[in-house]
């Protein structure tokens, strides 16, 4: 297989999540490797954040983010595992230190946290489960 534009289109996991619901919905059963990728894909992807997001809040935090001039695959890395913490963002934003002040990216975690509230949830469940 031959890569013919690598940067042609990228697409977020709720993206992939969406059309591959859609694949195992349709009519015409996969069988096969296609059936068995669609599956293990799908179980895998409704266990991260992107199974509690949808079209609205992905567009209203993109949005919100716009001022900060993040790149395409920063705003992705964003939406796929949004950060709780400046940590994350760190990671996330190539030379965050040198681009963002400090209460820049408490307004980005802020951002992040109106648009998709589960994942404050779903890190205390962790929390307590460490603890435990």
């Amino acid at each position: 297989m031959e890569i013919v534009n690598a940067n042609s289109a990228t697409l977020s996991n709720f993206e992939v999540m969406k059309h591959l619901q859609r694949i195992k919905d349709s009519r015409k059963k996969h069988k096969g490797q296609l059936a068995t990728i669609t599956y293990e894909t799908l179980r895998y992807l409704e266990n991260t954040p992107c199974a509690q997001q949808s079209p609205q809040s992905i567009t209203e935090c993109l949005k919100d983010l716009e001022p900060f001039n993040l790149n395409k695959n920063e705003k992705l890395m964003l939406i796929n595992s949004p950060p709780t913490t400046a940590l994350e963002i760190q990671l996330m934003i190539e030379e965050s230190e040198e681009r963002l002040t400090e209460e820049q990216v408490e307004q980005i975690l802020q951002i992040v946290l109106q648009h998709f509230p589960h994942i404050q949830k779903s890190q205390e469940n962790e929390t307590t489960e460490e603890q435990e």
